[in-house]
């Protein structure tokens, strides 16, 4: 990864993607990264990172609950639980993420819910939450 071209935007969406991820999750990430797939993390990093969770319009823990409920609807489980990990690290409670979840059964169809509830079970087991 050394010799990969970090940009500024770069360096910042990585300050950002830490804080809210985690280290390891981040460096699991950029350790994984071959040449061909580099540029995507790249791409996330500055886009993602940078210019969107650096905007000044909502909280972070605002565009957590939002990112859960997309990427949840989307079925991406693996970017979902990433996700849940940086909205408990972004001020939402146990009992916020159960409401989340429960909401989206309401709005996207309970097997969303049922799956969301058991990768989001899943992490917070991982964290000592559950």
């Amino acid at each position: 990864m050394s010799s990969r071209h970090r940009s500024e935007r770069f360096e910042r969406g990585l300050k950002i993607r830490r804080e809210v991820l985690g280290d390891a999750h981040v460096d699991r990430s950029l350790d994984a990264a071959t040449d061909f797939t580099w540029p995507a993390q790249e791409i996330a990093t500055e886009k993602a990172w940078c210019d969107l969770w650096s905007r000044p319009g909502l909280d972070r823990k605002s565009r957590s609950i939002l990112t859960l409920g997309v990427l949840a609807v989307m079925n991406r489980p693996q970017e979902f639980k990433a996700h849940v990990r940086g909205a408990i690290n972004n001020g939402v409670t146990v009992a916020e993420l159960q409401e989340i979840l429960m909401h989206l059964g309401g709005y996207a169809g309970f097997p969303v819910a049922l799956d969301s509830f058991r990768l989001a079970g899943e992490v917070l087991k991982d964290m000592g939450l559950a």
